[in-house]
């Protein structure tokens, strides 16, 4: 099939696709004699694997070892869970991070008066000028937003 009928029969997109193929994460298409790349149905349940691990999360590179572990039948699922565990770690530092961030912006929220005057605590505390509340953020949330730049 072509792209169009592989983006729809996988649910990822043809720019995905190509995407995918470029970084190694699917291999090459086969072309037609017209140079129209000719995806197979394998083709098609790896792009539906690789679309189904993106939905949970995983990073490329955890995808490229879960698409190793899934074609090597002589696997151990120990592995594929350790793999697995580490992502929902990964996950749950995220949601620890963003629950940090949502009560420190509820807390601006608050302080501030949201009245026609200009002065505004919000901007006040993003320009610097008023430290973030210990508990609500604080330093360990400037400090994990730091690293993420």
């Amino acid at each position: 099939m072509q792209i169009g009928e592989a983006a729809r029969a996988s649910g990822v997109s043809t720019k995905m696709i190509r995407h995918y193929e470029a970084i190694g994460l699917i291999p090459a298409a086969d072309r037609r004699d017209s140079n129209y790349r000719d995806y197979s149905h394998h083709d098609v349940h790896r792009l539906g694997f690789i679309r189904r691990a993106r939905d949970l999360g995983f990073s490329m590179d955890e995808i490229r070892d879960l698409l190793r572990l899934w074609g090597d039948a002589g696997r151990s699922s120990a592995e594929v869970k350790a793999l697995t565990l580490g992502h929902v770690a990964a996950l749950e530092q995220r949601i620890s991070l963003l629950q940090e961030m949502r009560d420190t912006l509820n807390h601006l929220a608050e302080t501030c008066d949201g009245n026609d005057r200009p002065h505004c605590p919000i901007l006040k505390s993003l320009e610097g000028g008023l430290p973030l509340p210990e508990g609500r953020g604080g330093a360990h949330l400037h400090d994990n937003l730091a690293h993420r730049h």
